[in-house]
């Protein structure tokens, strides 16, 4: 279903699952149409959830600081565009990310600091209560989705606890998809976007059989196709959903609904795809996940995720 001289054609499928029997809908936040749910004299935040993560989208100004104390894993900073600088403490020592960029940042405490302001995502799994309550659609998942498989966390990276920062401007490489970074709790696709509306002839509905797509709109329009199986079971059907939301915004795609993002605008349309736990399917492609070498996958990968994105 993958649309013309897609990668992700290539994709090993993994054994078939036991089909659902309910489904839950997608959950969308639009950041543009709401009030952040934290402000403060120099930052401004909103929270989106789906079942095993936490968005949260800041605009930040020069000298906001953002602390975790005794945070209970792993989680990442995205800076998406160039010219905005942070520092980042943790155990005494000090990273100094900037540009576009991820990190990762290990459990425990720790200190960002803005140098220079601009627009920052900081992704967090769910076990952090205490942001999960302040997330818009937090109703939405006050009942888990059966269709969801359990979080487990992937290994601990290698070489300890510290902060690790990549930059999100990698080149393209023949053979590669987009741009991807993993984590022990979640994995980043950092795409470049594209401008102009994309063919309606050439879209790629796809769907995954037990975990989450939070797609994280950065610039332009967007209409999120949705489809979700018929069962014998005609009284949980859902309708077809065709959400329009614009930048910047998140939606929660659940399994194992067929989707696909297409853009609209005539600018450019870009899209941050982010998963949590990390991907089995495209951490096997040899080269696809650029830092693989310092975080390595479980010792069994036979227990894969299915093969879609």
């Amino acid at each position: 279903m993958y649309g013309r001289n897609d990668l992700r054609t290539s994709l090993t499928t993994s054994a078939a699952k036991p089909a659902a029997t309910s489904f839950q809908s997608a959950s969308y936040a639009p950041f543009y149409d709401t009030d952040p749910q934290e402000t403060s004299s120099f930052a401004r935040t909103w929270y989106a959830r789906g079942q095993t993560m936490i968005v949260a989208y800041s605009e930040v100004g020069d000298g906001a600081v953002l602390e975790r104390i005794g945070q209970l894993d792993e989680y990442a900073i995205v800076l998406p565009d160039e010219g905005a600088e942070l520092e980042i403490e943790f155990e005494g020592e000090t990273s100094v990310m900037s540009g576009r960029a991820v990190a990762f940042v290990p459990d425990g405490d720790s200190r960002v600091t803005v140098r220079k302001g601009g627009r920052m995502l900081r992704l967090f799994t769910t076990r952090s209560t205490d942001l999960a309550e302040r997330c818009v659609n937090a109703a939405a998942y006050r009942q888990p989705d059966p269709n969801v498989a359990e979080f487990q966390p992937w290994p601990d990276p290698v070489g300890g606890r510290k902060v690790r920062v990549y930059s999100g401007s990698i080149p393209g490489e023949e053979g590669r998809f987009g741009r991807l970074y993993r984590g022990s709790t979640i994995m980043v696709n950092f795409g470049d976007g594209r401008v102009g509306p994309r063919a309606a002839d050439n879209l790629s509905p796809h769907h995954h059989d037990d975990f989450e797509q939070y797609s994280i709109a950065l610039d332009g329009d967007y209409i999120h196709h949705l489809r979700w199986p018929w069962i014998s079971d005609s009284t949980k059907w859902l309708d077809d959903d065709h959400e329009h939301i614009a930048a910047p915004s998140v939606a929660v795609i659940p399994p194992p609904a067929t989707h696909t993002s297409q853009g609209i605008a005539p600018g450019l349309n870009r899209l941050l795809d982010v998963f949590c736990p990390p991907r089995m399917d495209f951490s096997m492609k040899p080269g696809w996940v650029l830092n693989a070498d310092e975080y390595p996958m479980p010792e069994d990968t036979t227990k894969t995720q299915d093969s879609d994105q």
